[in-house]
């Protein structure tokens, strides 16, 4: 479903991935763990098309209805009509603007660019309310401005509804268990789970930590580190990593 062959990126003129390569097939789940400035954020927001961030070689095609889609050449909001979500480990606050509201204009964008019918105020109500449910969050919450006076869980929460609504076939989460409590993680990843886990869907979790892990389990784990992917294993791999630290591979 993602294909990723020799991806090179610079951040302000410095080299962050050097030579990633990355295949995640429809229906799996794969994890990729990696310390502190090994370019994991760094992959996100090139798989999005977030601006300052150069691809300086390499490819990222994402399979389509009509056949293999090259995200590169494409525009952020280009990619998201494709199917591609991005997850953001820091959810932005916008001010004025209502949560419902928000949804509602980002699902029938998306559905215009893929030659749809919007949706109705009561369709999108209807819809809106039943991924709430599976984020156990108040509807009377997603009528406030987006995130303001959100909790770090209840943004990450927020977030997965929108995942929910825009229906993407291909999630990248980028330290979606950032700020959650206990209990919120578990409501998370059972959220990531009813969405995501399908046979024509897939996900690539970015996490520093095998927590999440208990709840969305992996296909695969990979290990990024200076920018290339060094190990990958099955979610043993995350467990060691754990006991062990990045060093255990990495050295």
């Amino acid at each position: 479903m993602l294909q990723i062959e020799n991806l090179h990126a610079t951040v302000g003129g410095k080299e962050i991935l050097k030579g990633l390569s990355l295949t995640v097939n429809a229906g799996e789940v794969h994890a990729i763990m990696g310390p502190n400035g090994a370019g994991k954020s760094t992959l996100s927001y090139v798989l999005g098309g977030r601006p300052g961030y150069e691809v300086t070689g390499g490819s990222a095609t994402l399979d389509g209805p009509d056949g293999q889609i090259d995200l590169l050449d494409l525009e952020p909001h280009e990619r998201a009509a494709a199917g591609l979500f991005l997850g953001f480990q820091y959810p932005v606050e916008i001010p004025g603007v209502s949560f419902v509201q928000f949804l509602r204009e980002a699902a029938n964008a998306q559905r215009k660019n893929r030659g749809e019918e919007p949706l109705s105020g009561g369709e999108f109500l209807k819809l809106a309310k039943e991924k709430a449910a599976l984020l156990k969050l108040d509807m009377d919450m997603l009528k406030r401005p987006v995130n303001v006076g959100f909790s770090g869980g209840e943004k990450k929460r927020a977030e997965m509804v929108q995942m929910g609504i825009l229906n993407p076939a291909f999630a990248v989460l980028d330290e979606t268990d950032s700020g959650l409590d206990i209990d919120a993680l578990r409501v998370v990843g059972d959220g990531i789970n009813a969405i995501m886990r399908a046979p024509d869907r897939a996900v690539l979790l970015i996490t520093h930590y095998q927590r999440l892990l208990d709840y969305v389990k992996p296909d695969y784990v990979h290990v990024l580190a200076d920018g290339r992917i060094v190990k990958t294993g099955g979610p043993e791999l995350a467990l060691m990593l754990e006991d062990e630290g990045y060093e255990a591979v990495t050295a």
